[in-house]
């Protein structure tokens, strides 16, 4: 699996192993971020929290990332791959 991801990005093993240190660091700091932002204003067990909560950590997640990949040298690489996303997903013309 790994492998097949590393050659579909092009990339050798150090900048495959950044990425994936990327996604997982902008993934747990978008979560840390939306709790701690909807926890200031509702409760945990209140079901407004979950149905805010996945939108917002949505919204929140590729410049989660993309801060995280300034320092680890994958800004180029996911600022290519978010443009993807939004591609795939509509919000951009090709």
């Amino acid at each position: 699996m790994f492998k097949k991801l590393k050659e579909k990005w092009n990339v050798g093993w150090l900048q495959f192993i950044f990425i994936f240190t990327t996604f997982a660091i902008g993934g747990s700091l978008c979560a840390r971020i939306g709790n701690l932002i909807l926890t200031y204003f509702l409760s945990e067990s209140s079901i407004w929290y979950w149905i805010i909560y996945l939108p917002l950590i949505t919204v929140l997640w590729p410049f989660c990332v993309l801060l995280i990949s300034i320092p680890l040298g994958q800004f180029k690489f996911f600022t290519n791959y978010i443009k993807k996303m939004g591609i795939k997903m509509g919000f951009y013309k090709e």
